[in-house]
């Protein structure tokens, strides 16, 4: 009889430590399971805000970010740029009314927040084609009625500097203008709302 008291000791013992091994491993199995449902560190980046440091940039420079793997055009604007845009009249949608922006950016014809400083996702509204940055003034090219903006090579549609398109060019709409606020006069933040700051 005295066996059987052991016996019954040990088989606790050796319960109890198969049960306790069961549920380590049982943890050990289910952290990696549900850390797989969060997105990756790739996924979280791709739609993060991106901040912007624009203090270098010079008028008629452009320089560009990249949000939610899509390029974005900031241009530093002079004064002669913004009066030619007030000029233009060869513009498919010159007061922007077709929804290719936030609303809390203005339709002015300088289509942004700060009117010297453009923002602009630069993808074609036509097929998706990176246009080109023209600013110079009546390029051969691109003929005298030329003052500055976006051309996309692909297939021949021309924006102004504000991303308005023109006349005459196979894109059905302006260039899209990224939700973007401004964290101070040389920081942009592309990505969030001016009115959610």
């Amino acid at each position: 009889m005295s066996n059987d008291g052991v016996n019954k000791g040990r088989r606790r013992l050796l319960i109890g430590a198969t049960s306790a091994v069961g549920a380590v491993g049982a943890v050990g199995a289910a952290v990696p399971f549900v850390a797989s449902w969060n997105p990756s560190a790739k996924a979280r980046t791709a739609g993060a805000p991106v901040k912007v440091d624009i203090s270098k940039l010079e008028v008629g420079q452009q320089m560009v970010a990249k949000w939610r793997g899509k390029p974005v055009w900031i241009v530093r604007r002079s004064e002669e740029t913004l009066a030619n845009l007030a000029k233009l009249d060869n513009l498919q949608d010159p007061n922007s009314e077709a929804p290719q922006q936030p609303a809390y950016v203005p339709t002015t014809p300088a289509r942004a927040i700060r009117e010297d400083v453009s923002v602009l996702v630069g993808i074609c509204t036509h097929l998706g084609c990176s246009p080109t940055y023209r600013p110079e003034i009546a390029p051969a090219d691109l003929g005298e009625d030329w003052v500055g903006g976006y051309y996309c090579p692909c297939h021949g549609s021309r924006f102004d500097l504000s991303g308005r398109v023109m006349n005459g060019s196979p894109a059905p709409t302006n260039l899209v203008i990224p939700p973007h606020r401004y964290e101070s006069d040389s920081v942009i933040i592309v990505g969030v709302d001016q009115e959610s700051a």
